[in-house]
């Protein structure tokens, strides 16, 4: 067995090694980038090795800095995690080169399923059920045409180099297929240097379910079982579960020897999954999708459901180890994960970020985690933070179990996905099963419509009442916000502005422990609280309830099941533009990023819907438009700058008849 391991990732997934490497008694290497010197994998390892400032291309790309590194530390073998360059033939090849063994397959089987065209042709030789499709590489407009002619409407155009569902697209007529073919290849060529499309039969009603495998390099491959992946946001997973809750025994078994010959097909070792797409309403009929040759972001509900660290089996099978698993691996009981994004599903799943300024995990399941409180999330890499994953004695028990955990999850400063995801999950449709690929697109209205309740601005406002009362005994009655006078005390007020609703003020008359509140031009409550610590307790009309709290300057961040709110008090003068101009005033960036595009200027006339900056994000583009007619009075953004959410980037003056 090796005595040092390189693991050339960051995040959670390097975490999630290094834990393995420890319990097996192996040193640990870490690397970073500049971004990452103080990030939790850093911390974690034995040793760490910077190798470059943050974009990928510098650092967690860098195939010779990270090779130099697995030399100068002397690790005998480095493990790539998953994303970066796992699925790398020239870095598995350098490594070959250098003496360092490569935790994946061999560089031919990286190669013969990294291209999807020449992957289908490979597996169905060995048997394997694949989506009618085009089979030639290198087709033209022309020839892709006459493919989807052949194969029929509706149609699925897929990029033969890539994955995530960047460059996939849709066609359900012949009108709108010279536009996909285009637009498709245009995708596929910036993400990933090459236009090659596929055609494929589009199933409608897809599931997407998943085999794990794991072969040594001695002949020997098995299966464990399936995992299904159906519920996703723009073609990329959310939540997986173990085992599917569509398929039979007998299905399960049909798909499972499917992906083990798959495997052997290509002369697979180690850990690797085949993907499958299922149609809804025939679970009989498989088709081939892709073999991922790395491990998956999903591998812990595989993990758990059958009592194996797949991490330890891959290193074991890179030493050479026969059959380097249980004899008899059997599943038991159901997993179910959710990831947490950095991400604002109510806003098309735009990236967040910021500083983490609290951060509570849940007891009694597994979270992987990458980041810790004080992380400094930005926009250089993957907005994934943590996977949340719950066992279960059968799915159902599985589903509570998660639902608990996310309910427990504290995670303040970065707006994040995990209210979304116990919506997601109390949704009948998923608790009963009935899953596609599209369901969250089509229905993430339902699960992000509802805004913050008038409760979160009362506890916002009680906070902001504590934060002015005097903490001793009062000696001068005026040190009592509202002030002194003969009657009842004074309202205290402040303009309030949070995700999901309209700037609003908030009033309180009266001392925290007893005081009246409205919100708007909402009826007068009885309410109080306290603070202790972190913790506000709030007691609104005879209900309590409890919010974790950190202030970041004018932002109050609250917490509560899960969901977290950034309330922003909006200074008077602000609130008072605000109010005399209508819609016009700051135009602020949406999400952290670097501005590609400025395209105004101090003075400029502007019409509402005209396009102002660009910001761009995990290669997310996001076009800030002026919110009204007018003049741009400020810009502050500037080409190449890197920006925090919420952060202004111009200043629109509304025209005098738009007051």
């Amino acid at each position: 067995m090796f005595e040092t391991v390189l693991v050339a990732n960051r995040g959670e997934i390097a975490v999630r090694v290094i834990r393995t490497l420890r319990r097996m008694g192996i040193r640990s290497v870490a690397v970073y980038s500049d971004a990452d010197a103080g990030a939790p994998h850093v911390a974690a390892a034995d040793l760490a090795v910077r190798i470059g400032p943050p974009p990928a291309a510098q650092s967690y790309l860098s195939i010779e800095r990270i090779v130099e590194a697995a030399r100068a530390t002397g690790a005998q073998a480095v493990h790539p995690g998953y994303g970066f360059l796992s699925e790398n033939t020239a870095f598995a090849a350098a490594c070959a080169e250098a003496g360092v063994v490569f935790v994946g397959p061999p560089t031919a089987a990286i190669e013969a399923m990294g291209d999807k065209i020449a992957a289908k042709a490979t597996v169905a030789k060995a048997g394997v059920p694949v989506v009618p499709g085009s089979d030639g590489a290198g087709l033209s407009d022309q020839e892709l045409a006459l493919a989807v002619e052949q194969v029929g409407y509706p149609v699925l155009l897929k990029p033969s180099a890539g994955g995530g569902g960047k460059g996939m697209r849709e066609v359900h007529d012949a009108a709108g297929l010279a536009e996909a073919i285009t637009s498709a290849r245009r995708e596929a060529r910036a993400s990933f240097g090459d236009d090659t499309l596929l055609v494929e039969r589009l199933i409608t009603t897809p599931r997407h379910i998943e085999v794990q495998v794991l072969a040594d390099t001695h002949g020997n491959v098995i299966h464990l079982g399936e995992r299904e992946c159906s519920l996703q946001r723009r073609h990329q997973k959310i939540v997986e579960e173990a085992p599917s809750a569509l398929l039979t025994v007998e299905q399960r078994e049909r798909m499972g020897a499917a992906a083990v010959e798959a495997a052997r097909a290509v002369g697979y070792t180690g850990a690797g999954t085949v993907e499958f797409i299922v149609g809804a309403d025939r679970p009989d009929q498989f088709y081939f999708l892709e073999m991922n040759t790395r491990l998956q972001v999903e591998h812990p509900v595989t993990e758990e459901v059958h009592d194996i660290d797949l991490v330890e089996a891959q290193l074991r099978v890179a030493a050479g180890e026969v059959r380097p698993w249980p004899l008899n691996v059997r599943a038991r009981g159901h997993a179910v994960e959710a990831r947490v994004y950095a991400e604002d599903p109510a806003a098309g799943f735009l990236p967040t970020g910021g500083r983490i300024l609290a951060l509570r995990t849940p007891a009694g399941v597994r979270v992987d985690s990458g980041v810790e409180t004080g992380t400094v999330v930005g926009s250089d890499y993957d907005p994934m933070l943590a996977k949340v994953v719950a066992w279960g004695h059968d799915r159902a028990d599985a589903l509570g179990r998660l639902d608990a955990a996310l309910r427990e999850t504290v995670l303040l400063g970065v707006g994040t996905n995990i209210a979304f995801l116990r919506a997601l999950l109390a949704d009948p449709d998923v608790r009963a099963g009935r899953l596609d690929t599209g369901l969250v697109g089509r229905r993430v209205d339902d699960w992000t419509a509802a805004g913050p309740s008038d409760d979160v601005l009362v506890a916002a406002a009680v906070h902001a009442l504590l934060e002015l009362e005097p903490t001793g005994a009062v000696v001068d009655p005026f040190d009592v916000p509202g002030g002194w006078r003969v009657g009842e005390p004074a309202w205290v007020s402040w303009q309030m502005a949070v995700a999901g609703r309209e700037p609003v003020a908030v009033r309180v008359r009266g001392r925290a422990a007893d005081a009246a509140c409205r919100v708007g031009d909402g009826p007068e409550r009885r309410c109080s609280g306290a603070l202790s610590g972190d913790r506000l307790t709030v007691t609104v009309d005879g209900l309590t309830r409890a919010y974790t709290v950190a202030r970041d300057g004018e932002v109050l961040w609250l917490g509560r099941d899960g969901a977290a709110w950034a309330v922003r008090e909006r200074p008077p003068l602000e609130a008072a533009a605000a109010a005399e101009q209508g819609a016009g005033g700051p135009v602020r960036s949406p999400m952290p990023g670097t501005v590609t595009v400025v395209e105004v200027v101090a003075g400029q006339v502007v019409a509402a819907g005209d396009r102002l900056v660009v910001v761009e994000a995990m290669k997310m583009e996001h076009v800030l438009t002026a919110p009204v007619d007018g003049t741009v009075r400020e810009v502050t953004a500037a080409v190449g700058a890197t920006v925090a959410k919420d952060e202004v980037l111009a200043v629109v003056e509304p025209a005098a008849g738009e007051e």
